[in-house]
């Protein structure tokens, strides 16, 4: 089997940066598209610094595939990563979705189409180690507690709230069934908005401030104890990297949607 071919959406933002590095580092990926357009026009290797991969970086991800993809990695906005990872499918390309912002509707309608076209599509909230165990360690803890409710940190620009990973943590929870609540979010006397935004039945609390990079935490409540689960990421993107392309190895052996990146790990 020859080398994965790689498009890269999102190509010089805060995790492509990294990404395309290592995808041109590694002995079993090659780098065939990149998308990012204030590069639109430039050659990746003078981007980067890394002679030997002469692909020039698009403003499109149409004229990114006509290069020819096995996988898209897309690291985009929330804006755009829905009508990216149609548009892949359609083209009958495996993709890996970095990008946060998407609804659990917007997963069941690319979930239908990579079903479909027989293409595998992998989601992560998070896609650094820590992360996922943080997400695999509140699975348990869910079975055993009363109740729970999630904080989602992260710092003041940042547009989409909830965080993917406060999302994709309140999806997984809500398996473990509806966390008690002795008062009703809907019984609230005052501001019905201080208790959070209900997804899935549980109760998120999204704050955003200066200081904060990205973090997320589950609060667990029984009578007379308590358990908090944390993951916090620091400034930098690099414990993204390894889990993303661990993603794009094991996505094209999937059919269909799947969710959590500690689905990929032996856990």
């Amino acid at each position: 089997m020859g080398k994965i071919r790689i498009c890269v959406a999102g190509a010089t933002g805060w995790v492509g940066r990294a990404l395309v590095p290592a995808i041109l580092k590694s002995e079993d990926f090659v780098l065939t598209g990149a998308v990012a357009r204030r590069a639109a026009g430039r050659k990746i290797c003078d981007i980067t610094g890394i002679p030997g991969n002469e692909t020039t970086v698009t403003a499109s991800l149409k004229e990114a595939l006509a290069s020819g993809a096995d996988v898209l990695i897309d690291y985009t906005s929330p804006s755009a990563v829905r009508t990216n990872v149609l548009k892949a499918i359609e083209n009958g390309v495996n993709v890996v979705i970095g990008t946060s912002g998407l609804t659990d509707m917007d997963y069941g309608e690319i979930d239908r189409s990579a079903s479909i076209k027989g293409v595998g599509v992998f989601a992560a909230g998070n896609f650094s180690i820590s992360a996922a165990l943080a997400l695999h360690f509140s699975e348990i803890a869910a079975r055993y507690m009363k109740s729970w409710e999630i904080l989602d940190f992260a710092s003041e620009n940042k547009v989409d709230s909830p965080s993917g990973t406060a999302l994709e943590m309140a999806h997984r929870l809500s398996g473990a069934g509806k966390p008690n609540l002795e008062v009703p979010v809907d019984h609230t006397a005052g501001y019905r908005e201080s208790r959070g935004a209900t997804i899935n039945g549980i109760q998120v609390h999204s704050i955003r401030l200066p200081g904060h990079v990205l973090g997320v935490r589950a609060e667990f409540g029984s009578p007379d104890e308590r358990l908090s689960i944390s993951f916090d990421a620091g400034a930098g993107p690099e414990p993204y990297i390894e889990g993303t392309l661990l993603a794009a190895r094991k996505v094209m052996q999937m059919k269909g949607l799947k969710r959590g990146m500690d689905l990929l790990l032996d856990l």
